[in-house]
């Protein structure tokens, strides 16, 4: 017969072994193909490593075997969300450095579809971010909202999430007739559906107290760290790249820049980073409704300028522009023929990560999946 073995625990003594623990990559809350190695004591996290690279994306080496116009559908892939936007900097940059002036019209389109796939990355942000605290109705109504935008992005290039609508140039197809109506009339019901968020989720007393106080990002390691967008303006850092170096059209509207204010817990928390979304959903409304009124009203040839053949000059450039989740660059080398030599995204979810770190250690496993989610990755931008 076997021994049995007997064990004496000494219920006096503090045992203080940690545990390694995968978050992931095959986990819903991570947002994507992210796996999170987490150092936990008891539920409290000591340390974490993001590990990155599952998605396979190589961006850049498929931008340096094609010719300009061509990188422009790859360019969508990476933050598939906000595929309008990821387009703008591009063209913008490669414009200037051909020294091609589009038409005005062409120029306020973009700013319309940029400022609407702006709402609609905010809105899978808030949505999904309510979903991780337990929150499932928001989610309903956000998408029902933003299925509004999708379909008018068909309308425009037959495409519900990627677009190749901005060419270096000009755009792909006009505007259809009722164009301003329909974008009226988004942006009605999105006022009302963040007017109803807010009560129904933002100032929720369990959503409040699941958010308020975790995650605190102080501003000055917001800006060591790099990051940008609603996670800097979150922390109550006013930059804006439409404000502070106006793109575009851009300084012909009048819109704030929302930053957080500590109102619900301490400033930089994850409640503050998801209410400056939510808030910028507003701003979004307004420039897009300065932009219909100014708009020209007249027909206008959108690929008027659009070159039939690229070959920009030998040099370098960097371009960059305010996405939803922050500041998207591309860093482009030119050797003079019709396919860059090489190009370098700076990839807004990938330095915003970094982050991810350095303001999770202390708080509850439960507290890491807030965290996680106030930041607003995605993985297609991550593994570039």
């Amino acid at each position: 017969m076997s021994e049995t073995k007997t064990f004496e625990i000494d219920f006096g003594k503090v045992y203080s072994e940690r545990m390694r623990l995968n978050v992931g990559p095959q986990h819903p809350s991570t947002h994507g193909v992210l796996r999170l190695e987490v150092e936990l004591e008891g539920e409290v996290v000591t340390e974490i490593v993001p590990h990155i690279g599952y998605l396979h994306r190589c961006f850049e080496k498929h931008a340096e075997n094609v010719t300009y116009p061509q990188v422009i559908p790859y360019i969508d892939r990476m933050d598939y969300i906000s595929s309008m936007n990821n387009e703008f900097p591009y063209v913008l940059g490669m414009e200037k450095l051909l020294g091609i002036e589009v038409p005005e019209k062409v120029q306020y389109i973009r700013v319309i579809c940029a400022e609407l796939n702006r709402i609609a990355n905010h809105q899978i942000a808030i949505a999904t971010f309510g979903l991780d605290s337990g929150a499932f109705t928001p989610f309903l109504y956000y998408f029902r909202d933003r299925e509004m935008i999708i379909t008018l992005f068909e309308k425009l290039s037959g495409g519900r999430l990627l677009y190749n609508y901005f060419w270096i140039g000009g755009l792909m197809h006009d505007v259809h007739p009722t164009f301003a109506e329909d974008c009226l009339e988004i942006v009605k019901q999105v006022r009302k559906t963040n007017d109803e968020a807010l009560d129904l989720l933002m100032y929720n007393k369990i959503f409040v107290e699941r958010t308020a106080n975790i995650g605190i990002l102080p501003a000055d390691v917001a800006i060591n760290y790099g990051c940008s967008g609603p996670v800097l303006r979150g922390s109550g850092v006013p930059y804006d790249l439409r404000k502070v170096e106006p793109y575009s059209i851009y300084d012909k509207f009048d819109f704030d820049v929302v930053v957080g204010k500590g109102e619900m817990g301490t400033l930089g928390d994850c409640w503050d980073r998801n209410i400056v979304r939510v808030r910028e959903i507003y701003e979004s409304c307004k420039i897009i409704e300065q932009a219909i009124e100014q708009m020209p009203k007249e027909p206008c040839d959108v690929r008027q300028a659009v070159p039939k053949r690229i070959k920009p000059p030998v040099g370098e450039f960097y371009c960059r522009a305010e996405n939803p989740k922050g500041e998207l660059g591309f860093y482009i080398i030119s050797d003079g023929s019709p396919k860059p030599t090489r190009v370098r995204a700076r990839a807004t979810s990938f330095v915003n990560l970094s982050v991810l770190p350095e303001i999770s250690k202390g708080y509850m496993i439960a507290d890491l999946i807030m965290i996680l989610g106030s930041l607003d990755i995605v993985l297609g931008e991550i593994d570039r």
